[in-house]
């Protein structure tokens, strides 16, 4: 028997189905809920809106689980490569050893962007931010491949924009980088694996050739593999209803990127990091900004702790900063700001206040040390962020065109605004 809820509206009571997913979570389905009542629903920021079906990534927060197409995300970050993590968020299997040396043969043979892209760097000032760039790059991939920029691409289309897009945008965000520092680009080398092309790319220059640092590549791809997909977030919800448009892949994905570059999302660890660094030139005084956070109208904020969706410990959050000593340890790198983090972290969750709201270190809390340890300048990292989570966007826009229940995205609203009234000439204004 179909389990069904009630809403009684008036003197009206209405059916409403309930939908149950594969791990057993529930949604009312309000599909029908204006036709049948004249209401809708308000739900600020769609906290508790399913706005789609999704069989890509499962998010309990209150049980801090995380899982890539069923496969829990501390296994994935323990055994695979982001090339192969792609393939499972994109596909839903992981691939077998044949599967997985085309797909990274794929990326070899597409790693380079067309030579006329490269005037679009001189063009921009040098202190340009990044994403802004990265956002425009890959929205003009669309003028350079049209026969891939369709409303309805086919299959093998899709495998092509897939595979163009995740290895061009290592060239674009390298190139970017690049251009900020006033040193000439560095081409992609087919013998090189993923990660370290890109770090070839950043590093090396005429006077330097980057040296693997094996550590550093494992680093970056466990933080790339953690940032891979996370549900229904801001930026995969955007690239979602862009796309719900009938927007091609590379105009879905820019805007994603658009989406991603707020501080309260995917610039979260750089403000992470300016925080840490200010706590540290104020002496280390970790109790005082504890203090100032809990002020009920104070303007200062723990950046990196507490999460829209997580009412329990992050666990990606626990991946990266185990990664995060390893890495600093390996090295023989102090960062003063990691010592300000661990003792931020200690008081904080130690404090009832943060206890009895479940405020917890997310995964923005370590990345960024990550990222310094390695050399990444602080606005390259909400590119990083951006790299990473390439696959699940892709992955979204896919399942998302080939579903035929997906309709165009059309929130509605409360209107709060002025009641009619009639036009009133300007000479009677007053």
């Amino acid at each position: 028997m179909e389990e069904k809820a009630k809403l009684t509206v008036g003197d009206k009571t209405i059916e409403l189905p309930i939908i149950t997913g594969s791990e057993e979570e529930k949604g009312i389905d309000i599909s029908k809920l204006r036709s049948s009542s004249g209401c809708i629903t308000y739900d600020p920021g769609y906290g508790n809106t399913g706005a789609c079906k999704s069989s890509i990534t499962f998010l309990d927060g209150e049980k801090g689980i995380l899982h890539y197409r069923g496969y829990p995300i501390e296994q994935i970050a323990e055994n695979c490569n982001f090339v192969e993590t792609a393939y499972l968020l994109i596909y839903g299997e992981l691939p077998n050893r044949d599967q997985l040396e085309n797909f990274s043969n794929s990326f070899t043979e597409h790693a380079t962007i067309h030579e006329d892209m490269k005037n679009f760097f001189y063009g921009y000032p040098p202190y340009g931010h990044p994403m802004g760039i990265l956002s425009a790059m890959v929205c003009s991939l669309s003028a350079y491949y049209p026969e891939l920029a369709k409303a309805e691409p086919t299959k093998e289309e899709i495998d092509r924009i897939a595979v163009q897009l995740l290895s061009k945008i290592r060239t674009i965000c390298a190139f970017s980088y690049k251009k900020s520092i006033g040193e000439p680009f560095v081409y992609p080398r087919p013998e090189l694996k993923y990660i370290p092309n890109f770090l070839n790319m950043m590093f090396s220059s005429p006077s330097r050739a980057y040296e693997i640092d094996e550590d550093e590549v494992n680093a970056m791809r466990v933080l790339f593999i953690l940032h891979a997909d996370h549900e229904q977030n801001c930026s995969t919800s955007t690239v979602r209803i862009v796309g719900s448009s009938r927007a091609n892949l590379f105009a879905s994905v820019a805007a994603g990127i658009c989406a991603l570059w707020g501080p309260l999302h995917g610039g979260a660890n750089q403000e992470v990091i300016e925080m840490l660094a200010m706590i540290y030139k104020d002496g280390c005084n970790v109790k005082k900004y504890v203090d100032l956070a809990k002020e009920s109208h104070g303007e200062f904020r723990l950046m990196g702790f507490g999460h829209r969706v997580y009412k329990n410990f992050d666990p990606r959050a626990k991946i990266i900063k185990q990664k995060t000593d390893a890495l600093l340890r390996k090295k023989g790198i102090h960062d003063p700001l990691l010592d300000v983090a661990v003792k931020l972290e200690e008081v904080a969750l130690k404090d009832p206040y943060f206890i009895e709201r479940k405020l917890y270190p997310n995964v923005d809390f370590y990345s960024g040390i990550i990222y310094r340890a390695i050399g990444i300048p602080l606005n390259m990292f909400p590119v990083m962020f951006a790299i990473g989570r390439l696959p699940g966007w892709i992955a979204h826009w896919k399942e998302m065109i080939e579903d035929p229940a997906t309709k165009i995205g059309r929130p509605r609203q409360i209107y709060t605004g002025c009641t009619r009234r009639d036009f009133v000439p300007i000479e009677k204004r007053g």
